[in-house]
């Protein structure tokens, strides 16, 4: 189909298409359409409507046009990574400098895996003595203070709902804690 346009370097409507490319190409009429839409699609071909009429066309300077200017393109973006590849290489070699394998190194790099394997070790001593830390103490003395609160603000309300009870149906608070399963000895935390 390309190389139809190519050819007659002309402008054609989807009707004469579909009757000469028939018999030029080999192309069968039934998808000529499909195939000029998916060059329009890709750029290749030209299309533009005028009044009711939808004209397609293609010339062979604008391929070459577009090519040309793809490949200047990529050129620019080649010459672009290998500046790029150039200044990276030259700040490799200046971050070599001062850093190359010697006696005095190797002992400076030992000594700081050392240092880095004892601060390991202290960490790690460090988190089994957790639990008596002062900060975490204080933390466990406020949860339990908020707990023996909670508890005792339950065993007031239990001892609010079981007045109200004895004095609303005159019942024996032996009987109340034994229906309700109340302990003798309940009594607020200390």
């Amino acid at each position: 189909m390309t190389e139809f346009f190519y050819e007659k370097k002309d402008f054609f409507q989807l009707k004469d298409l579909e009757k000469l490319c028939p018999k030029e190409k080999g192309i069968t009429s039934m998808s000529v359409k499909e195939v000029v839409q998916s060059l329009v699609d890709d750029g290749i071909v030209d299309t533009d409507k005028i009044g009711t009429s939808i004209y397609f066309w293609a010339f062979p300077s604008k391929s070459s046009q577009n090519r040309k200017r793809k490949l200047d393109e990529l050129d620019g973006k080649l010459k672009a990574l290998a500046a790029k590849k150039e200044q990276l290489l030259v700040a490799l070699e200046k971050a070599k400098i001062g850093k190359e394998d010697s006696d005095e190194r190797v002992e400076v790099i030992e000594e700081l895996n050392k240092r880095k394997a004892e601060k390991a070790a202290l960490n790690a001593e460090i988190e089994k003595y957790k639990d008596s830390d002062p900060s975490v103490l204080e933390k466990y003395k406020q949860e339990a203070e908020q707990a023996k609160e909670a508890a005792n603000r339950w065993t007031d309300n239990i001892f609010s709902t079981k007045s109200w009870i004895k004095n609303k149906f005159s019942f024996e608070e032996s009987v109340l804690d034994k229906q309700f399963g109340i302990p003798a000895d309940f009594d607020y935390v200390e």
